[in-house]
């Protein structure tokens, strides 16, 4: 066998990468003969039911008959409203994704006792091993968050003497030390990254086991008094409405069926993150953000709703931004009315913009909040009474928010990760324990026509 120059094996790829571009195509009406659940979407854009949980649940309409009506979106964790566990936390003036990570694994709400127990716990889990971070992070060079996480949570199976049982002791105590360690992992990837590709002071800044997530993670990332209380505040806020969407979203989904094959924790938890990690997952803030400059740039009158319904509408039209014909953070496969997780980040967003100079700014966002699902509404349907309503979602405000913390964009699916990892865990609890023991196997129904084997001399 022969060895090949680089230019033989370019022309190799290309020719197999144009062969299977033609194996690929299915024609689309064979979806629709063979009434396939494309994305397991059925044809209202509902998600198919594939399983019960009792973790969260995501509501934005109502069922009456067969029609399905908008209503005002809820969103909620082992059945109390995220609303409601917000304000709880606010009024108490304390941070609530610590309390909510032992509701979510849990099935109850804390007591005083126990979730000192619990924070004082946590608090011993968040360091990673010195030697650890020195090799499996500062040492290995990598320029994406996401893939050095998912390397770095592979790397800490080889730490556990236990990491392949699977009975709830030991999955509870791996979940919590992954939940634990997340904020760090990521802080001390972004600070190596940095250091490797931009030259910049490497610093390494040990957890305070005294501080909540929210807390710990900015204190890593900026130092000791380096942050506002209003901004580890909205970061709390933030890591609470990302910590798990039901089962059917991508990347939960994704765990559940990594961890129906009885595999370890860590594959699994990799596997969701190699999910988040797709743009069309979690990457929707940077989306925002990007469409957010080129209004800003193109509308001289922010307050101006004429002006900016123009341009959404171009933007709509294909005519403007990125040509895709997406307005994003307007619309949501479940919420159709409201986001609740967008209207309490808006609330939390406004004062944070006050405080950092960016209100005009900010009120660009609520002008375009308001316009956008009309406009969008008339444009899709072009008057006709009966469509999907649609709505700003959580993406919407959230990277506005990050971007006013002084967050680095790509810190934005890391941050998701660091919030989803609760729900995840939570997820993959429930489906090794209630007991179906059933590995996730869905059909796909082959279309090809049957060949004949020929010999490569007659080929």
């Amino acid at each position: 066998m022969t060895k090949m120059n680089t230019t033989g094996i370019n022309q190799l790829v290309k020719k197999l990468s144009e062969s299977v571009v033609s194996a690929s195509y299915i024609k689309p009406e064979l979806f629709e003969k063979y009434n396939v659940k494309r994305g397991l979407r059925n044809a209202d854009h509902t998600g198919v039911l594939v399983g019960l949980t009792n973790i969260g649940d995501v509501v934005g309409y109502k069922n009456e008959g067969n029609e399905l009506l908008p209503i005002e979106g809820k969103l909620f964790y082992r059945g109390i409203d995220v609303e409601d566990l917000v304000a709880g936390a606010i009024s108490q003036k304390r941070h609530g994704f610590d309390e909510l990570v032992y509701l979510l694994l849990s099935g109850k709400l804390p007591n005083e006792n126990e979730f000192t127990e619990f924070m004082n716990y946590m608090g011993s889990l968040r360091e990673l091993p010195g030697e650890f971070t020195n090799s499996m992070i500062l040492a290995n060079r990598g320029s994406n968050l996401m893939n050095m996480l998912a390397r770095t949570v592979l790397a800490l199976y080889n730490l556990d003497d236990h990491a392949d049982n699977i009975s709830p002791e030991y999955l509870m105590e791996q979940s919590l030390s992954l939940i634990a360690k997340f904020p760090s992992i990521i802080a001390y990837s972004f600070h190596a990254l940095r250091h490797s590709y931009l030259h910049k002071t490497l610093s390494i800044r040990h957890p305070d086991p005294a501080l909540s997530t929210a807390e710990n993670f900015l204190m890593m990332m900026k130092g000791v008094g380096k942050y506002t209380c209003l901004e580890a505040d909205i970061l709390d806020l933030a890591l609470i409405l990302h910590a798990d969407h039901g089962g059917g979203n991508n990347s939960t989904f994704t765990i559940r069926v990594t961890s129906s094959t009885r595999t370890d924790t860590y594959s699994a938890v990799a596997s969701a993150i190699a999910s988040l990690k797709g743009p069309l997952h979690g990457g929707a803030n940077h989306e925002v953000l990007s469409m957010m400059d080129n209004i800003k740039k193109n509308v001289k009158h922010w307050d101006n709703e004429q002006e900016v319904g123009d341009y959404l509408l171009k933007i709509l039209k294909k005519k403007a931004h990125d040509r895709s014909g997406k307005i994003y953070g307007i619309g949501h496969a479940v919420y159709t009315i409201s986001d609740p997780r967008a209207k309490l980040l808006k609330q939390q967003a406004r004062e944070l913009a006050i405080e950092k100079g960016r209100l005009e700014e900010f009120e660009l966002y609520e002008i375009i909040e308001t316009l956008a699902p009309q406009i969008f509404y008339n444009f899709k349907y072009k008057g006709n009474k009966v469509g999907k309503r649609v709505c700003a979602n959580v993406d919407f405000y959230s990277g506005f928010v990050y971007n006013c913390i002084g967050i680095k964009e790509q810190l934005y699916t890391p941050l998701f990760a660091m919030s989803r990892i609760a729900g995840w865990c939570a997820h993959r609890l429930e489906e090794l324990n209630f007991g179906a023991g059933r590995i996730i196997r869905p059909a796909y129904k082959n279309v090809l026509s049957l060949h004949q084997y020929v010999p490569m001399s007659d080929r």
